[in-house]
């Protein structure tokens, strides 16, 4: 039997695990307060100008939720890949070739409706992250390649072949710049409103809906929690196993790619050899502090970009490095996985 003080510790314990991974981000950014004050900054004004940065105003917030965009839809992404236990580290190269593909279409039919062009070059994106993806996908099935170093070193390939393409084939006749001609106002994604604000990211909040309703309410999403939960109950019912983890690195690759076509159309409105603030790279850790839930991972979303905007401000009020908000954003991160795999640990 346990005893009075044990039964207390455990009944207090019980209390606060459902909160154990808001403790953890408490704890990180107490810590990360510590090497702000070590590095000459007042931390409480440090976390102050960053808040400011992210959410001081219109054209802040309208920032935030601009590079909030690209990690929602990815971290979706990445949510129906290790949902389903495939590890995808490809999101980045994906990201590219999505790019990539959703460009080709814009500079080839420049002079459709913007009603026929927008739908098809985003239709190439998606396509062209998922066959991407696919890749990875075949490999491992078909010769038991390492998924998660597949798709790790199909990032660097995406990534130099869209730097080859903004450089070469595709760059603007009369330029300098590695980029390709702007693209014209019917390839170019409109804005909400009169705003910066604009329509892919009424896209990337229909997703957060989407992919809840595909993973807890359609046979498709059972079948890929069932293999991310055990591979072999999930073959012993009837579950074609392979087929289910292409599917869900080509969803993931998919959104990945969409994600990256958005990207380039609205904020560059042309191809360019970088076109990514890791957008997906961070998008992986999005998902895992989202607990690989689609409204978990908005909400990561937008504390990852509001972690990013607001180190610009760092940098400018502070002479901080921006790098220091990529320390507190791996804080927040490891403490939060470590209260949530504690929380889940502990009877």
């Amino acid at each position: 039997m346990l005893n009075p003080s044990a039964r207390s510790s455990s009944s207090i314990w019980l209390r606060l695990k459902p909160f154990a991974p808001i403790i953890g981000a408490i704890l990180a950014l107490l810590l990360s307060g510590i090497l702000l004050q070590f590095s000459g900054a007042n931390p409480l004004q440090a976390y102050q100008v960053m808040l400011m940065g992210a959410f001081g105003g219109s054209r802040q917030i309208t920032e935030t939720l601009l590079k909030a965009t690209p990690l929602l839809i990815i971290g979706l992404g990445m949510t129906i890949a290790f949902r389903c236990r495939v590890w995808n580290i490809g999101a980045e190269g994906q990201y590219y070739i999505g790019a990539l593909c959703g460009s080709l279409v814009a500079l080839t039919l420049p002079d459709l409706p913007t009603g026929v062009l927008i739908p098809l070059i985003l239709i190439a994106g998606t396509l062209g992250g998922a066959l991407w993806s696919a890749i990875a996908g075949v490999l491992y099935l078909l010769r038991g390649i390492n998924l998660i170093i597949c798709t790790l070193m199909l990032n660097y390939i995406g990534i130099l072949a869209v730097q080859y393409a903004a450089r070469v084939p595709l760059r603007q006749p009369d330029g300098f710049l590695p980029e390709s001609a702007s693209f014209s106002s019917n390839a170019q994604i409109p804005v909400l409103f009169g705003t910066r604000l604009h329509w892919g990211m009424t896209i990337a909040l229909l997703l957060v809906g989407g992919v809840y309703i595909l993973l807890w309410h359609t046979p498709l999403g059972f079948h890929l929690r069932a293999v991310g939960s055990r591979l072999s109950v999930a073959r012993s019912m009837g579950i074609k196993t392979g087929q289910s983890i292409l599917i869900a690195l080509m969803m993931s690759g998919g959104l990945a790619g969409l994600a990256g076509i958005i990207e380039v159309s609205h904020t560059y409105t042309r191809l360019k050899g970088e076109i990514s603030d890791s957008y997906g790279f961070s998008g992986i850790l999005v998902a895992l502090l989202g607990q690989l839930h689609p409204i978990g991972v908005l909400i990561a979303s937008v504390l990852f970009s509001a972690l990013m905007v607001g180190a610009q401000s760092l940098n400018v009020t502070l002479q901080i490095p921006a790098s220091a908000a990529q320390v507190i954003q791996a804080l927040v991160v490891l403490f939060v996985l470590a209260g949530s795999a504690l929380s889940n640990r502990r009877s």
